[in-house]
């Protein structure tokens, strides 16, 4: 369990095998604006990083999930997957760059996944690919790169 004062994530007795990924403080734009999410480990490089439930207030005038969502929820994924797979910290790091591909559109009601894969870490930076999902529909593929926290941070 990790709860360093700005950061939660523990096991979610609600969904089993699933932890919290959310910011302690819950005026932020994560709690704000994406919602409650869920992360969880899948095989050596991955995990998945969950939006519980795509709601009317991530939806654009078409009634899917608006783009700028989706690309909040890729760049969240990806500090999720850091940390998740490889254990780095996810606090003070930034997102360096992220290229997205829309490739389906993403539906209202339902949970919304990103999942990531960490392609290679150095000692500053982490490589991360993945895909936005929701059952078998794809929504969306990325690529992106982070860096991890200064030691003076």
């Amino acid at each position: 369990m990790a709860h360093d004062g700005a950061f939660i994530h523990e096991p979610d007795p609600e969904f089993p095998g699933w932890h919290t990924w959310k910011l302690n403080e819950g005026s932020r734009f994560n709690s704000q604006g994406l919602g409650r999410m869920l992360v969880r480990r899948e095989g050596d490089r991955s995990a998945r990083l969950r939006l519980v439930e795509a709601g009317v207030q991530h939806s654009n005038v078409l009634d899917a999930v608006h783009g700028g969502v989706t690309l909040a929820l890729i760049d969240v994924g990806m500090f999720a997957a850091m940390f998740t797979v490889i254990g780095a910290d996810a606090v003070g790091a930034v997102t360096l760059d992220l290229q997205n591909q829309f490739i389906g559109a993403g539906r209202i009601g339902q949970p919304l996944d990103v999942v990531a894969e960490i392609m290679k870490e150095t000692r500053r930076l982490v490589f991360v690919r993945g895909t936005v999902e929701q059952d078998d529909h794809l929504v969306a593929s990325f690529m992106g790169t982070l860096r991890k926290p200064s030691a003076s941070r």
